[in-house]
């Protein structure tokens, strides 16, 4: 009976350690330690004189376009007003995309290392925007089985329980407040949250030590899940991206292209420097 409670009880620890050492090695991941430009996403990505380019061509980890589905079409726009015949998904997003994966000879950058995600934030009622844009990604099948590449479903979505039964290259924005199934959780490409939830902090200084506590809970919950995290309407400046990546936030969310590639590219060399 002692050697049976023994090896419970050896049983009961290595069941702690496995679990420590997996939620060690969860933890680590989409926690960059060396920040490159690859961790910087253009949020509103359309409004740049040059939409997606600006960006892709900085070297940018994310992409962000919104949409509207009117009219049969696509269009991007940061309010319906704002659409023109001119700007659709297929001219502003979609045609560049498929022209660098082709330049490249199938991979999203020249170096392979590197990957994107392309959010598509549907401003439109969920079901039939995504239909639509489902039926036009038919026609970039360079796009779709790019393997460096993730589409990725943001703003209006449909059900969780839906996830599963969409194109495995498709992927979905995670919302930390959400239960996911495993499999579900699979179709999670990233989470997003809004920086105000946590701190009112206009990005001078430091933030509070009760908004820091607030943010690092919620990095560390998409951390333990697996999955990289960014915070969206977050102060944009050099002091804010400092802290930012302090708090491991994966994803940078940025206006800023040019400004914020300077930092990131400095960054990059000086903790290479320290090696």
């Amino acid at each position: 009976m002692k050697l049976l409670h023994y090896s419970c009880y050896q049983k009961k620890i290595l069941s702690c350690f496995i679990f420590s050492l997996s939620f060690f090695s969860t933890s680590l991941f989409a926690q960059p330690i060396n920040y490159s430009v690859s961790n910087a996403h253009a949020h509103n990505d359309y409004e740049h004189p040059v939409p997606f380019y600006t960006a892709y061509n900085a070297g940018f980890g994310s992409i962000e376009a919104d949409i509207f589905f009117f009219n049969n079409k696509l269009y991007v726009a940061h309010n319906v007003a704002d659409t023109t015949s001119a700007k659709t998904l297929q001219s502003l997003y979609l045609d560049p995309l498929q022209k660098a994966i082709q330049k490249n000879k199938g991979q999203v950058y020249a170096d392979g290392t590197k990957s994107l995600l392309i959010l598509i934030d549907l401003k439109t009622l969920a079901e039939p925007t995504l239909e639509a844009l489902l039926n036009v990604l038919q026609q970039y099948k360079i796009i779709t089985g790019c393997t460096g590449l993730k589409i990725v479903i943001t703003g209006n979505q449909p059900e969780i329980s839906r996830l599963t039964s969409y194109p495995a290259w498709l992927y979905f924005d995670g919302n930390l407040s959400n239960t996911y199934t495993t499999d579900a959780l699979k179709k999670v490409a990233l989470f997003s949250d809004n920086f105000r939830r946590y701190a009112t902090w206009n990005g001078e200084g430091t933030i509070a030590d009760s908004s820091n506590r607030k943010i690092e809970a919620a990095v560390t919950k998409a951390h333990v899940l697996n999955k990289p995290i960014r915070f969206w309407a977050a102060p944009d400046n050099p002091n804010a991206w400092h802290q930012l990546k302090g708090l491991k936030v994966d994803y940078i969310n940025t206006d800023k292209i040019q400004e914020i590639s300077g930092y990131l590219s400095k960054a990059s060399s000086n903790s290479l420097h320290k090696k």
